[in-house]
């Protein structure tokens, strides 16, 4: 299975330019000194979040990545022209991490922000023209130094979504259909568990120029904190959100105990990280136009005997929709992060 969190890329500064063995060849001077130029440095490579990428699709299509070379130096002292920069536009959220000879990683950065970057390989000086060798015992160095190479390394891009609302559940929950329907997002949807393989992004946009981020995380099952089912690879996506939308169907719980199915994620949450647990949560059960009206006061009633609100929702007729958007809104609008210990 393919994700497109997550990529391996090689990254090559540009080899600097050799330095030039020249010698003045003008009238009336017949045995011109040395005016060999230098070579130009090589071109660095920078990786830079840009907040109109979601994906790191294309860096799976595209491993290599190699600035310019600088160029050689030529007679007359010149020097040999910079090689250009390579920037590499990468989602906001991406996580870089270079990988050592022994497998093991080292974190680099954090692009959280729009136009954040960092050098990630360094292009090589340019090597000296033969006029920095000239010395009162060799009048006519004919020798130049190479340019050096530039920096390589082997980078692990980790894509960490920035979203204000992550949308949690168990399988088949709803979450893609509530998404379509609250955005421009178009997830794939379908009746049965996992259709959600990568993370979907959706943007619902306010009245004034304002606008909030979605994220579907897909369906969690018991032991996803262990790489059951598809595991922590997006338990990840959750933790820089404001807020968690956890949804459930009525086809999955207990109409005696509806919260039970609340209790079995928020355990996985735990498992990965405890301070998940401290994210604000709006709860909702899915697909009540599935129950009938004897079903739907059994539902109500339960939910009385706790003291947690639940939103209950169908996404068919949208009765309760206006009030969890309404809800959200004011909550993301509102957000105070909370401190991790």
């Amino acid at each position: 299975m393919k994700f497109i969190d997550e990529a391996e890329i090689f990254v090559k500064g540009g080899k600097g330019g050799n330095g030039c063995v020249s010698f003045r060849r003008e009238k009336y001077v017949p045995r011109g000194g040395p005016d060999g130029g230098d070579g130009g440095k090589g071109g660095d490579v920078y990786l830079q979040a840009k907040e109109n990428l979601l994906t790191l699709y294309d860096l799976r299509l595209k491993k290599r990545y190699e600035a310019e070379n600088g160029g050689y130096g030529q007679g007359k002292q010149k020097r040999g022209k910079d090689g250009e920069d390579l920037y590499i536009y990468v989602p906001v959220g991406t996580l870089v991490y270079e990988i050592l000879d022994d497998g093991t990683k080292r974190f680099l950065a954090d692009l959280n922000e729009n136009d954040k970057k960092i050098m990630v390989a360094r292009g090589g000086k340019g090597g000296r023209g033969n006029i920095h060798f000239k010395s009162p015992t060799m009048r006519a160095p004919r020798i130049a130094e190479p340019g050096q190479e530039g920096e390589e390394k082997r980078l692990m891009l980790e894509l960490k979504l920035i979203a204000d609302v992550g949308l949690i559940g168990l399988p088949n929950a709803g979450k893609s259909t509530f998404l379509s329907q609250v955005s421009k997002a178009r997830p794939k949807i379908a009746p049965y568990p996992f259709t959600t393989l990568t993370p979907q992004l959706g943007v619902v946009e306010g009245d004034f120029g304002d606008r909030i981020i979605f994220a579907d995380i897909p369906g969690l099952i018991e032991g996803a904190h262990m790489g059951q089912g598809l595991g922590h690879r997006f338990l990840k996506h959750i933790s820089r959100t404001k807020l968690l939308l956890h949804i459930l169907s009525v086809e999955e719980i207990s109409l005696e105990n509806p919260l039970e199915g609340f209790w079995l994620v928020n355990s996985e949450l735990e498992k990965f990280d405890k301070n998940l647990l401290k994210k604000e949560q709006m709860l909702v059960i899915n697909k009540i136009d599935l129950l009938d009206d004897k079903q739907k006061k059994l539902l109500q009633e339960s939910l009385e005997r706790s003291d947690m609100k639940v939103y209950l929702l169908s996404l068919v007729t949208k009765e309760g929709l206006g009030e969890i958007m309404k809800d959200i809104w004011q909550k993301v609008k509102g957000y105070v992060p909370v401190e991790v210990i």
